[in-house]
Order: structure tokens, then sequence, then C-alpha cells
């Protein structure tokens, strides 16, 4: 497994490995202004998912969403998946059949001392930050990032990989809620906290293609059928 900051580089060309994205999916037509269309894949079930609590990137994946994620591998072509730090990410990649390449900037925000922390435990022992924290894309009452900022570093990412791919060529992407909805916020133009508003379950996928003019969402939340 490669540990990335960014878009890996090496003469095979990670990009080029995965190619297509999903068996009989079709690929981007030459010519048709689509640089690249982007597969992001919402990473398996976790502890944390089911008992709402701020994640930690540490929580293993559920077996069963995991035994899930493994059913669906023959719909995926073989090759590299850029994947968020977390564990849950990269086990959910493995068993997608995909090689993980860690990207940090795909991590959920850094929520500091709320991590791993129930949502409903927080907004009862600290109300007005939690408040602060649900209305203000700027704010990070916990020590953490804020909206603004976690979702930054996603944009950032996702521009650098547009300039790298090659015309028509397809990634996967494996990471938690918080890159997808910041990467379709980023398409849609709309901040971070109305990006919130989509909901996105567990090993649902959501697709954007790169035109001259900017993204496209070509779904959101589609559910994963093997």
């Amino acid at each position: 497994m490669g540990l990335q900051s960014g878009v890996p580089r090496h003469p095979a060309g990670v990009l080029g490995g995965v190619r297509g994205v999903l068996r009989g999916g079709g690929r981007t037509r030459e010519g048709a202004g689509q640089l690249t269309r982007a597969l992001f894949v919402r990473h398996a079930l976790t502890v944390g998912m089911r008992g709402a609590r701020f994640p930690t990137g540490e929580e293993r994946a559920d077996p069963s969403s995991l035994e899930q994620a493994h059913r669906l591998a023959r719909t995926f072509a073989e090759g590299t998946a850029f994947v968020a730090p977390g564990r849950a990410a990269r086990e959910t990649a493995v068993a997608l059949g995909c090689e993980p390449v860690v990207v940090l900037e795909l991590a959920e925000p850094d929520h500091g001392r709320w991590r791993g922390l129930p949502y409903e435990e927080v907004a009862q022992a600290d109300p007005e930050s939690f408040a602060r924290w649900l209305t203000d894309p700027g704010a990070a009452p916990h020590g953490g990032e804020s909206h603004h900022q976690a979702a930054a570093r996603v944009v950032s990412w996702l521009e650098t990989l547009r300039e790298d791919a090659r015309r028509g060529e397809g990634v996967v992407v494996v990471c938690d809620v918080g890159a997808v909805r910041a990467v379709v916020g980023h398409a849609l133009g709309i901040g971070p906290l109305v990006a919130a508003r989509f909901d996105l379950a567990p090993l649902s996928l959501t697709q954007l293609s790169a035109a001259r003019e900017g993204w496209r969402i070509g779904y959101v939340n589609r559910k994963a059928t093997p």
C-alpha cells in the first residue's frame, strides 16, 4: 500500500490502472470535453456510523459490510484506488479488489477534542459550541478543522487530479462522507453546510466527470449492485 499526500505518479500511471472504473460502464468519449471520471465510493459501515459518533479514522469496517463490498468487487475494473487514510477506507478498497493508495487530503475533518464522541453527547454538553459548528463553516470550536478548511484540502486534491489525468481516464476513490460532500459541493458551487444535506449510504456511489467548464455530477448516493 502506498502512502501519498497527493496524486501519485509512476511510469505505468496510476490513473491508467483504473480505466473504465466499472466493468461494462463505458468510458468517457474522446473529444466530448470530459477529461476524466471520478467514482467516489463511501467506505463500508463502521461502529462509529451506527452510534452516530464523530469519526476517528481508526474504526474497523463492519465485517458484514465488507462482505457486501467483496461481492461488489467483480463490478469494478482491476487496478488502483485512491483512498482516505482511515482504516475502514483501506479495508473497503481491498474488499473491492483494488490496490489502495492512501491520499492524506481525503481524510475526514479533524474534529479535535470531539473525535469519537457521540454527536448527541457533544450537543448536550456544549450546545453553544455545537450550534456554532453546525451553522458557521469557518468555525472550529473543537480545536480541529473547520468545514471550510476540510473541504478546501479535498477540492485542492480533486483539481490536482484533473491536471494529472489524461483524457478519457477514470479513477476510483474510496473515502467517507465528508470528502464526497466536499467534491459534490465544489461541483455545484455550494458551501460545505449546504453540501452536508446530502445523505450518503455506506458503499454508495457518486460519480463526477471533469469538463472544461468545471465538474459535472453523474449521480449521487447510487446503490451499488453486484
